[in-house]
């Protein structure tokens, strides 16, 4: 089941409500998102990915991951 660039974003949202959030693409597997917020301050790039994949909460997981993949940016704010 293809997922939407709105679902990936919700899901990032629950976990960080305050972040700003962009998430692109439209063919139902690839994304692009870019997720800054003040929670990633002190974290290094690789420790603020896997705490917005862990919020995705397995949808790009195994063979039956909805997403596909997702090209990922993320930073505190400056």
């Amino acid at each position: 089941m293809p997922i939407e660039a709105r679902d990936i974003e919700a899901l990032i949202r629950e976990a960080f409500p305050n972040a700003k959030i962009s998430v692109q693409g439209d063919d139902g597997a690839h994304f692009a998102a870019e997720v800054i917020d003040e929670s990633f301050r002190g974290m290094n790039r690789v420790q603020q990915q896997r705490a917005v994949y862990a919020a995705l909460k397995g949808k790009m997981d195994g063979p039956n991951g909805a997403l596909h993949a997702l090209a990922l940016t993320t930073k505190a704010p400056d």
